[in-house]
């Protein structure tokens, strides 16, 4: 069956608007395009529109889409097999998160008090979902879903001053990478070597076994994700640079 844009846009809810970019940027191409200029999709592009949706609803840029999908090697199968997980995880995070604001909801209306745990188990679920929405998809590809779940469950299962030690680490480390580049100091510096060390702490807070290539690939998304670049470069350019060499340097 062939759709005319317009019909396309009814079916996928996706506007024709956005269906005009999607074409123009080489993400979306019609089957055809007819002499009066109107587009038509065939059964591959209306197949193609539902991946696209698929890694939107995930958080996937557009870029990235483009460059999964037109990868020869694309196992579709195997793509929408990871979305269902992704999918189902986030649905977990969302559904615990959920019964915490129901319980806020009913201390409120009873006028009693929450207590600290489960005010702590509240933030604690927000805070993975947002990783998980940021960096999820980056965490699976590379080491696998068990080993980022393993992780997930690492910091769910923090207790209260677990998660207070490993919330301050992660301060720390931000500071004194600031301030050590607005210092111009080198990587493998002593205060480099510092800073390694309470990163790896902050690793490993979780009881997680230290692992060296992990730490080393870790500190190398951080040049090479712009969000994570974004994330210690936010207020000193340079941070997220300094730690990476400090890492391939210092991490043992």
């Amino acid at each position: 069956m062939e759709y005319s844009i317009q019909a396309l846009s009814r079916l996928s809810g996706v506007t024709t608007r956005t269906l005009r970019w999607y074409d123009q940027i080489g993400l979306l191409k019609p089957a055809r395009v007819a002499q009066s200029g109107y587009r038509y999709y065939g059964p591959e592009e209306v197949d193609r529109l539902r991946d696209i949706l698929y890694y939107r609803a995930l958080g996937v840029e557009l870029a990235q889409i483009r460059e999964c999908l037109n990868d020869p090697s694309f196992d579709r199968l195997s793509a929408l097999r990871g979305h269902l997980r992704a999918l189902e995880a986030r649905r977990c995070q969302l559904d615990r998160l959920i019964r915490s604001v129901r319980d806020t909801i009913r201390c409120e209306e009873r006028n009693e008090r929450m207590n600290d745990k489960q005010k702590f188990e509240a933030f604690k679920e927000q805070t993975l979902m947002q990783y998980e929405k940021a960096y999820g998809r980056e965490v699976r590809e590379k080491y696998g879903d068990a080993q980022a779940n393993e992780a997930i469950a690492a910091v769910r299962n923090l207790t209260q001053a677990q998660y207070a030690e490993w919330t301050k680490l992660g301060e720390a480390i931000c500071r004194r990478l600031e301030a050590a580049v607005k210092a111009g100091l080198s990587p493998l510096s002593e205060e480099g070597e510092a800073i390694v060390a309470l990163h790896r702490r902050w690793l490993t807070v979780t009881g997680n076994a230290y692992d060296t290539a992990k730490h080393r690939g870790l500190a190398e998304l951080y040049v090479t994700d712009e969000r994570f670049t974004a994330y210690y470069d936010r207020e000193t350019p340079g941070c997220a640079r300094f730690l990476r060499d400090a890492v391939s340097h210092w991490a043992k």
